[in-house]
């Protein structure tokens, strides 16, 4: 069975982003399962490296690191991290970015051989906004 499993909220603040890669855990230890995570908007801060949360509290880069080691796919939104500023190095090796056309294709079940140069970016500027800042 394939899953995917969104998150949209901020790391720490609401359980909707803990409870997300708990389920997520849980599913991928799971033989029958193909599961995919993706990260929206604040949830790209889920797979920060090296979280420093208070002793007995949740890790959420440390759960998505262990659905990732049950073989869960886990991509995060590229123009997401890039308006938080978070580069590639800053999230833990399991989490990687993505694109909005990858996202989709996890919607319908299918896989899309890996581009040798991921996109960095879910959308483009209009070419009126690209001609506007100057760029092409």
């Amino acid at each position: 069975m394939n899953v995917l499993i969104i998150l949209q909220g901020p790391a720490y603040g609401d359980e909707h982003s803990y409870n997300g890669p708990r389920l997520a855990g849980s599913l991928a230890k799971r033989d029958d399962v193909a599961l995919r995570i993706f990260c929206f908007g604040d949830a790209v801060t889920c797979a920060a490296r090296g979280q420093n949360a208070p002793n007995g509290y949740y890790h959420l880069d440390r759960m998505i690191e262990l659905a990732a080691h049950h073989g869960a796919d886990v991509g995060l939104c590229g123009t997401c991290m890039a308006a938080r500023g978070i580069a590639d190095e800053m999230v833990v090796s399991s989490a990687r970015r993505s694109s909005l056309d990858e996202v989709t294709d996890w919607v319908f079940g299918r896989t899309r051989p890996s581009p040798s140069r991921p996109r960095t970016q879910c959308w483009r500027p209009s070419r009126r906004a690209r001609r506007l800042r100057g760029t092409s």
